[in-house]
């Protein structure tokens, strides 16, 4: 969830009235489709919000993948949405951060409860801030009070002023000292893009390496994620990939696939539906950390009021989100929004089972429209999980 897309959530926040649809009625029953049709029904339900490319893939515990794909990925040409087309990972990058945190904290690099300016002496002050009294832990389940203050994009005009803009972390971790914290420490809850810019450069420090750089190397290289890349600086996406739209207003949807990532250095991934399933099925079957590194990381706090409207009864971790799924239990997922593509995604805690979806399309041009879409998506992901009838 980055700046663009939470300003435009923030707008539906407070429109209470407007949640009264569930994110899942039902799960889907053994008697009821098939799962690829169910995925097939959920996508055209999606594009028919007004979604102009979805693309979803589900895995079941047999290792068996249902693929879908509705809607088209050039509004222009009609072509198809490719089911394996490249995607901005956005914030579901969090949960790779945090994995390397974690791995480090089991290498004794550095220690959870180590504080920011343990690391980065200086950096966290003015304004009420103080890195002295914020840990590593708090910057890792957003309960840190840092504010977050990125740029972004509200209108066309702002898009194609801004896409090409290099921002720099330090000037970002500026921008947010410009305010005073949210909360104290542990006090509250706030999701904070700058916290995680924070993480990065713990990560940098403690070994030396960009964080983009220790992620390859311990994560995507040792599962085989080659279609996960770092993109830099690019502005642009490897193909195939679905060209993304942003829906400003009635008429105005613009191609806003052209930009750099405002947080260039934590949140410049691109991935796929098979990846994507990749990397959370190994993370929840325990592939990625020892067990007291993942316990830990599912050890959850409530978000705060406003979020739990988007996420209704999801508690966050470190670096993950737990949900309830309609059929009992509940699932670990990490969504992601950035310059046009929305993609929710979840994992049953057994890692057996596992749904990605992503829409190259933001609606975000009134609170209906931003709640339609995420409720939308997250009916997919709770019937892919529930297949069955049950838990995996």
């Amino acid at each position: 969830m980055t700046s663009t897309l939470r300003k435009h959530l923030a707008t539906a926040l407070g429109v209470a009235t407007l949640l009264t649809a569930e994110v899942a009625t039902a799960a889907a029953q053994p008697s009821g489709p098939s799962p690829v049709e169910q995925l097939r029904r959920d996508t055209r339900a999606i594009h028919a919000l007004g979604v102009s490319g979805v693309q979803a893939r589900a895995i079941g515990p047999d290792g068996r993948q249902s693929v879908a794909t509705s809607g088209t990925a050039d509004l222009n040409t009609g072509r198809p949405v490719h089911s394996d087309g490249y995607f901005r990972m956005a914030s579901t990058s969090k949960t790779l951060v945090a994995v390397v945190v974690l791995q480090l904290e089991a290498e004794g690099a550095l220690s959870l409860d180590d504080t920011v300016d343990d690391w980065l002496p200086g950096v966290v002050q003015g304004n009420g801030n103080d890195g002295r009294r914020i840990t590593i832990r708090q910057l890792l389940q957003h309960t840190s009070g840092i504010h977050d203050d990125l740029p972004g994009y509200t209108t066309p005009d702002e898009y194609y002023e801004q896409r090409h803009d290099v921002h720099r972390p330090e000037r970002l971790i500026a921008r947010a000292m410009a305010h005073a914290p949210d909360f104290r420490p542990g006090k509250g809850w706030a999701y904070s893009n700058t916290g995680y810019i924070l993480l990065d450069s713990i990560i940098e420090k403690a070994t030396g390496r960009p964080a983009h750089r220790e992620i390859e190397d311990r994560v995507l290289r040792p599962l085989g994620l080659n279609e996960t890349r770092w993109m830099g600086t690019s502005p642009v996406l490897p193909r195939p990939h679905a060209k993304a739209y942003q829906l400003f207003g009635p008429g105005s949807v613009v191609d806003v696939t052209q930009q750099i990532p405002v947080d260039h250095e934590t949140l410049s991934w691109v991935t796929t539906t098979r990846d994507e399933n990749g990397f959370l099925r190994a993370l929840l079957a325990g592939r990625l950390l020892p067990p007291r590194q993942l316990a830990a990381m599912k050890k959850t706090v409530p978000v705060s009021a406003e979020v739990q409207q988007l996420w209704p009864g999801g508690r966050y971790g470190l670096g993950l989100v737990e949900r309830p799924l309609s059929c009992g239990g509940t699932y670990w997922s990490h969504e992601g929004g950035d310059g046009g593509y929305i993609t929710l995604n979840g994992v049953t805690g057994d890692g057996r089972r596992s749904a990605v979806v992503s829409m190259s399309e933001a609606r975000g041009d009134t609170p209906e429209h931003i709640l339609e879409q995420e409720n939308a998506a997250g009916a997919l992901i709770d019937h892919a999980l529930c297949a069955g009838g049950g838990r995996a």
